[in-house]
């Protein structure tokens, strides 16, 4: 799985006002608005406007097979206008002009309905036209419930894959051929870890003769909070649930909403990173180098692994398919050798992989109402959507029956599964719906991200992922979701920030009392109290 953060929404940052006018007259003189959008090609077929956010590495959409079936189903003509890293820029040069296109694939949130709800189709009025929508929300509720606002308007549809994904999106990783030669075991402390990182430090394990080795990396946390594979995971150690991260530091436990941010666990989680780094074994660039950077370093060259210690989705997701066989996935690591092995937890996604709440907006002001639900109905089609997540029928997908497929492997050797997957199609969170009844021989891949969570099944029962973790489908009101994005910017800089700052400088225990006080005036509690409401209010339901 690549690195996205799709359950907690594209990050942001702030951009200046004359590049937000440049993008948003460029973007108006691609698309328009809905008074210039073509209704009907040259032989008079219905015109449909899509926009899609997608991954950097995706292939154009013209180079895709599905979306010629999606067009013949709709007896249309399908304009994309694509995007990547400058969605969002777009998305809220798009929103502020008060128009968009007709339909907009993996770029509307739920938070953006707060404010720009009037833009978007109430889809719950036209289920009787998109019998896939409705069979789906029929067939699972809970999917319906996901997207389903508190005046029972719909604005926006979900993917649904309920099962497909494990439990977990984020495993330990350790080098255990290095293990071996150093005649070391697998940690199973903090402190036993920090011992093994050292002597991956300085006893040339990997055997070329060169002080190259890198004992610890990490993905580089975004000043927009924390996601899966990063250091916040060691929260884990002490008792607290992390989901894909628990971006914005917000958790529950036992049915409370609370911030890690103040929580004495975090603190010490800070100062245990601190030693690492005072020990050399953390990467130099851990905090600054990006994605692709990340994953060149922990791939190594050839058979010279580079990383000791890190998290990724799998072995071969992180490593490459050549150094994979020389990690082995580990469970949480005890803070304290005399700890309760009961208060160990693990980051768990809860129902965030079975449910995606921004795969499909409809405009309220549609070029072609008729054309668009096709559109809408055919994507949710039961080939269309596998085609969708995994690539195109024949090379990407086998049928096997009528309700059976097997994932082909990547027809490009020299790419594992889940990089081919996001190069060939829109992946995940696209606007699909993977049926229960289907039988599906689940890509390399995926498959060992559900070998690699038999490690954690024991750490994972001790997770009630009702009570333990926030759901990912909360609703807030226009006033309250202004509210927590205007808390977090304050609430987010000074954490992240000093997350770094303690990291690599020191200084938590002399600045805590400190940050703790910045916090509160940034109304922290006031949020606690927004995300508290909106959870009792989703299992209220």
């Amino acid at each position: 799985m690549m690195k996205n953060h799709e359950p907690r929404g594209i990050r942001t940052h702030l951009a200046a006002v004359g590049a937000g006018i440049v993008a948003l007259s460029m973007l108006l003189a691609g698309c328009g608005g809905s008074s210039s959008k073509p209704k009907t090609n040259a032989e008079g077929k219905p015109v449909v406007t899509i926009a899609v956010a997608k991954h950097p590495l995706t292939q154009k959409m013209s180079k895709m097979a599905w979306p010629k079936q999606v067009e013949k189903e709709c007896g249309c003509e399908i304009h994309w206008q694509e995007a990547s890293s400058d969605w969002d820029q777009k998305k809220q040069a798009m929103f502020a002009a008060g128009d968009v296109p007709d339909l907009i694939l993996k770029g509307v949130t739920l938070a953006d309905l707060a404010t720009y709800s009037t833009l978007f189709e109430d889809l719950s009025k036209d289920l009787d036209k998109m019998p896939n929508v409705k069979k789906m929300f029929t067939t699972d509720p809970a999917a319906k419930r996901s997207v389903t606002m508190k005046d029972r308007a719909i604005y926006i549809l979900p993917s649904v894959a309920k099962g497909i994904m494990p439990a977990d999106a984020s495993h330990t990783f350790i080098n255990k051929q290095w293990l071996d030669k150093l005649g070391l075991q697998v940690p199973t402390t903090w402190d036993e870890l920090e011992n093994v990182l050292k002597a991956f430090k300085t006893q040339d394990p990997n055997g070329n003769g060169e002080a190259d080795e890198v004992p610890f990396d990490f993905y580089s946390p975004s000043p927009a909070g924390f996601g899966k594979n990063e250091p916040v995971l060691f929260l884990n150690s002490l008792g607290i649930v992390t989901s894909l991260g628990s971006a914005q530091g917000y958790y529950v436990d036992k049915g409370q909403v609370k911030s890690f941010f103040t929580d004495p666990r975090y603190k010490q989680v800070v100062q245990f990173m601190n030693r690492l780094w005072q020990d050399g074994v953390i990467a130099k660039d851990a905090f600054t180098h990006d994605y692709s950077t990340a994953q060149s370093t922990a791939r190594g060259q050839g058979d010279n692994a580079k990383v000791g210690f890190t998290w990724g989705w799998t072995a071969t997701d992180r490593f490459g398919a050549q150094l994979a066989k020389q990690y082995v996935t580990m469970s949480t690591l005890k803070a304290k050798p005399d700890q309760n092995p009961d208060e160990l937890v693990y980051d768990h996604v809860g129902d965030k992989y079975d449910y995606n709440e921004s795969a499909l907006a409809m405009s309220a002001k549609p070029s072609n109402k008729d054309a668009v639900l096709k559109v809408v109905n055919a994507l949710y089609g039961q080939e269309v959507s596998l085609e969708q997540f995994w690539g195109d029928m024949g090379e990407d997908i086998q049928k096997t029956g009528e309700k059976s497929y097997k994932i082909l492997p990547p027809a490009d050797s020299t790419k594992d599964p889940s990089t081919w997957k996001w190069s060939q199609t829109l992946a995940d969170g696209s606007p699909y719906w993977i049926r229960p009844d289907l039988k599906i021989e689940l890509p390399a891949d995926v498959q060992e991200a559900h070998s690699q969570v038999k490690t954690l099944e024991p750490i994972l029962s001790h997770v009630d992922p009702k009570r333990d973790i926030l759901p990912g489908g909360l609703k807030f009101s226009s006033a309250d979701n202004s509210t927590l994005q205007n808390n977090n910017t304050t609430i987010l800089n000074t954490a992240m920030t000093k997350f770094a700052q303690w990291t690599t400088k020191g200084g938590v225990d002399a600045e805590w009392d400190q940050y703790l006080d910045t916090l509160k005036k940034a109304n922290l509690d006031q949020n606690i109290k927004l995300e508290q409401k909106a959870y009792d209010e989703y299992y209220a339901k």
